[in-house]
């Protein structure tokens, strides 16, 4: 540690060391405070809430399940169906409530144009829940 002198012939060099005890100590008496005032801040209020179960009353709707064959055969939850009697059953099941959803099982082969066309008297009919069913195994 470098030490001044009283001699004036001597030269002055600069003290290099950093004087860490004002740091210390001030870093201490931190710590005391937040030692004090931590229980302090996780105080808590102590409520016995009441329980209660219950489950969700959800009903699902019912879905139609509408085959298309290669062919370009029809058939309505497994009953074969025509393209004519087909709208006359999608506007039926558009007036119940909750309206079914309609699950459209196509052969991997059927000309999409049979799709379309099924699909827009689903539309028309006004039925809103359409989707397709598939196979990803294959």
């Amino acid at each position: 540690m470098a030490m001044g002198s009283f001699d004036p012939r001597r030269h002055q060099v600069p003290m290099a060391e950093i004087n860490v005890v004002p740091l210390v100590d001030v870093m201490l008496v931190l710590l005391v405070i937040f030692i004090i005032t931590a229980p302090l801040l996780t105080h808590s209020v102590k409520i016995d809430l009441p329980k209660a179960s219950s489950a969700a009353n959800v009903t699902q709707p019912e879905h139609i399940e509408l085959g298309i064959r290669e062919a370009g055969a029809l058939y309505w939850n497994g009953a074969p169906v025509t393209q004519a009697d087909l709208a006359m059953r999608f506007s039926a099941e558009a007036q119940k409530q909750p309206q079914p959803e309609l699950h459209i099982r196509a052969d991997r082969h059927v000309q999409y144009e049979t799709v379309a066309q099924v699909m827009s008297a689903a539309a028309k009919s006004g039925l809103v829940r359409i989707g397709f069913v598939t196979d990803p195994s294959r």
